[in-house]
């Protein structure tokens, strides 16, 4: 078993969540999903946070990445997914999985080159390079794309070790 990473696109109302593994220089698709919790900001969060914690006991990632929030169109937006994130990483702490942060041009950077790709440029490659089922939900796909992000950072910074 290689190096299981569990990837994470906050939204209040939409979270996506995708694991992959790392095996030398190979990465697989494991799973991926969305969770879209019904109800007030309170309720909403409890469901993120019962999914999350139901899928992290089951994949046992070894690590955890998440998109940095970069901005949002008001303040409001802002504090709802910053509350949407802290749930999020809560969720990664309790079970002990370090966790790591990545913005949003560094996640499309890894999985297409381009810092400023659109989401669906972003699904089509993780399609390529993973063997992510196709057209699936965005946020699914952007989730992965944290995962590959770290996968790829991981996989540099150990070959920079062993290189020393």
């Amino acid at each position: 078993m290689g190096l299981r990473i569990f990837g994470v696109d906050p939204g209040s109302n939409h979270t996506g969540w995708g694991v992959l593994e790392v095996s030398g220089s190979k990465f697989t698709y494991l799973a991926a999903g969305t969770i879209s919790p019904k109800g007030e900001l309170s309720q909403r969060l409890v469901g993120i946070a019962d999914e999350l914690d139901a899928h992290l006991a089951t994949y046992k990632p070894d690590a955890f990445a998440i998109e940095k929030v970069f901005y949002a169109k008001n303040i409001n937006s802002a504090l709802v997914l910053g509350h949407a994130r802290g749930v999020a990483i809560l969720s990664a702490a309790r079970q002990k999985i370090p966790f790591f942060e990545y913005s949003a041009t560094q996640i499309k950077q890894a999985a297409t080159g381009r810092g400023r790709a659109s989401k669906e440029q972003v699904r089509q490659m993780l399609e390529m390079i993973l063997g992510a089922p196709k057209k699936q939900p965005l946020d699914s796909s952007d989730a992965l794309a944290a995962a590959l992000c770290h996968a790829q950072a991981h996989h540099v910074q150990n070959w920079a070790q062993d290189a020393r």
